[in-house]
């Protein structure tokens, strides 16, 4: 037991010395129930290699370790960073991390998980948020060191390139954020395999291709994807997503609007399709369970009449269906919404307006550039005597009029899960 105390105090003489070798030593101390004492050596060179361990490494020996692992990514980085307008990067100098500006360290052992810049034998690298840096570079795979990172902002810079497939090691990281830089090639499918990851952020970016339907499998609250140039057809799945918002604005997505959507997750707030090349119809049963605040399918080709489900969506605040090709008489399926704010609907081929939307018409809403009779601002009437998807077939299922929404969510309910049970 006493040589056993002697070698301690030895190697925490060698801790005192461990910067001379540029490196971080890190002892942990076990006591036995039998009153034996075990002690454990991790070692770390300042280069980002790790030494070997006469024993399991104790927590502090971890801890050590991660923040050199910090070290080692955020300096490799740093390396393939080639502008720095805001001089960001001139505070990224030294072993201490966590006086890194827009490096945020937590202590591992609070769980309030306070952030703070004086490094502490329990800290670990919890966040970076470099939003508005300005920064041009790229991505580097030693990022994927940060085990401990729960949150990467860098939107508004200017990262090119790909987004490395050494991501899927940030198995702690819940909010990325890569919006509105320069970064290409396909959907990074990387982030499918993030199993804490709820917030997903890549607009405006150069990203292109197909929409992987593993996408609307994954437990994210908030999927931002507009303004790239993803294309092809939405998956079937879209409706399987329990999201909140979800954003394909301004892609050249194309095909109908997958008939999954009309039983999305109650949790659903906004979506937003608008500016893409979608056709066909919107799907019947949109709103049933739902709770939307936006809807936007402006700037498409969408056919057909209105579907009368849409009368249940009784927490629409947005909804914006102009620029398309939708006919029929606008009923008051969509002008009795009781929070509707701002409805618009120019540009298509409507051709009648019931009471309720009468009243409307006179408050502002926009439903110009119609085929309305009688009202201001239509189109010319060469233009409506042929009614776009004239022959068109959505699928519309009569509806008992007042629309009973809950009734009706519980017998499609029914019906889908008896589909789903089904041999």
């Amino acid at each position: 037991m006493e040589n056993a105390w002697i070698l301690l105090l030895l190697l925490l003489l060698l801790l005192l010395h461990s910067n001379a070798a540029k490196g971080a030593i890190g002892v942990g101390v076990g006591v036995g129930g039998r009153g034996g004492l075990g002690v454990g050596i991790g070692i770390g060179i300042g280069n980002g290699g790790t030494g070997g361990a006469a024993s399991t490494p104790g927590p502090s020996g971890s801890r050590v370790a991660n923040l050199n692992n910090a070290f080692t990514a955020l300096q490799a980085w740093k390396s393939a960073i080639t502008d720095d307008p805001l001089k960001i990067l001139d505070t990224w100098v030294g072993p201490n991390v966590c006086s890194y500006k827009g490096v945020f360290c937590a202590d591992s052992q609070d769980d309030a998980g306070i952030a703070t810049s004086a490094a502490t034998e329990s800290s670990v690298v919890a966040g970076i948020d470099l939003n508005h840096a300005n920064l041009q570079g790229t991505l580097v795979k030693e990022l994927s060191l940060l085990s401990d990172i729960t949150l990467f902002h860098l939107n508004s810079n200017r990262f090119s390139g790909t987004v490395p497939d050494t991501f899927r090691d940030l198995t702690s990281l819940q909010e990325l954020d890569l919006s509105n830089n320069q970064l290409s090639g396909p959907f990074p499918t990387v982030t499918l395999s993030m199993p804490s990851l709820v917030y997903l952020d890549l607009r405006f970016n150069n990203f292109s291709g197909n929409l992987p339907g593993e996408l609307f499998n994954k437990k994210l609250d908030a999927i931002f994807l507009n303004d790239n140039n993803f294309g092809g057809e939405i998956p079937d799945n879209l409706g399987n997503s329990p999201a909140s918002v979800i954003n394909l604005a301004n892609n050249k997505l194309s095909g109908s609007i997958p008939f999954s959507f009309g039983f999305m997750s109650p949790r659903l707030k906004e979506i937003l399709f608008l500016n893409n090349q979608l056709t066909g119809c919107i799907p019947l049963g949109v709103g049933i369970f739902t709770e939307m605040q936006v809807f936007d399918v402006s700037f498409n080709s969408l056919m057909g009449h209105l579907p009368d489900t849409m009368s249940c969506l009784q927490e629409i605040e947005v909804l914006n269906l102009a620029h398309n090709k939708l006919s029929g008489e606008l009923s008051d399926v969509v002008c009795s919404l009781r929070s509707l704010l701002n409805l618009t609907v120019a540009y298509n081929f409507f051709s009648g307006l019931s009471q309720e939307c009468s009243r409307l018409f006179n408050v502002g809403f926009d439903f110009s550039d119609n085929c309305i009779p009688g009202r201001d601002m239509q189109r010319p009437q060469p233009e409506c005597s042929v009614i776009p998807g004239g022959n068109l077939n959505c699928l519309r299922i009569p509806t008992p009029k007042p629309l009973v929404c809950a009734a009706l969510a519980g017998t499609l309910s029914k019906l889908t899960n008896s589909r789903s049970s089904s041999p």
